[in-house]
């Protein structure tokens, strides 16, 4: 199976800091991946470096076959931070109509979009009117106007209800099928029975990656959670 993310022995540091520490993983093309482990375990960082927007101190990081933050790379990447990306004082049609302008996306994209983030009641609101879920998703549909290769998201279910949450891991999964990779951040431990493959994080390091069935035989738990202390008391 093609890569898509190949990471050798990767060390990020922050004012002296090490952020993360010989991070080395393979990633496959066209799965839902999920970044998995507590807040301060380096799943944001390591997203800023797959994005560009975070240097390396070394190591080496190939994203879709080049360098990360590579130029050509730029409209092959959708990214959704859990920060608010959009404007808002323009309505969520207005946001993806100006940002689909943006990265050239064909006629009926933001349409598309809308209906796949399920926001087409809230079309016509504005975006500083909308709960902070329904925010979350309005960035979301802004990274996928371009139809990336990649998508990579930072904790996009965080403050959303069961039902919606459930909808949108089915969407993520129905893009993976078309061929989009997925990198998915989450500290919500019962969200990662939805991915194909994960990564699971603490203080900076991997400290295990496979598939979530492959993760517990491994390991000799039922759960991902139980899983993860499994592999922490192995570690002590």
């Amino acid at each position: 199976m093609k890569s898509a993310i190949e990471l050798k022995k990767l060390v990020v540091m922050r004012e002296r800091r090490v952020i993360l520490s010989d991070v080395s993983v393979t990633l496959p093309e066209g799965k839902v991946i999920g970044l998995l482990g507590p807040s301060g375990s380096g799943k944001t960082t390591l997203m800023r470096v797959l994005v560009g927007l975070q240097k390396p101190a070394s190591g080496s990081v190939l994203v879709l076959g080049r360098s990360a933050g590579h130029r050509n790379l730029r409209a092959e990447i959708g990214y959704a931070t859990q920060n608010l990306a959009v404007y808002t004082d323009l309505t969520v049609r207005e946001n993806l109509a100006y940002f689909a302008n943006m990265v050239n996306a064909p006629r009926g994209r933001a349409a598309e979009v809308l209906a796949g983030v399920s926001l087409e009641a809230q079309e016509r609101q504005l975006v500083g009117t909308l709960s902070g879920g329904q925010r979350a998703r309005v960035s979301l549909g802004v990274a996928l106007l371009g139809r990336p290769r990649l998508l990579v998201l930072d904790e996009p279910t965080v403050g959303l209800d069961p039902v919606l949450r459930a909808q949108l891991w089915d969407h993520f999964h129905r893009l993976a099928a078309a061929g989009t990779t997925l990198v998915i951040s989450s500290h919500v431990m019962d969200e990662a029975e939805r991915c194909d493959e994960l990564v699971l994080m603490r203080n900076g390091r991997v400290i295990a990656q496979g598939t979530p069935a492959g993760i517990k035989q491994k390991t000799g738990t039922d759960g991902i959670e139980g899983a993860f202390i499994a592999l922490i008391g192995a570690a002590a």
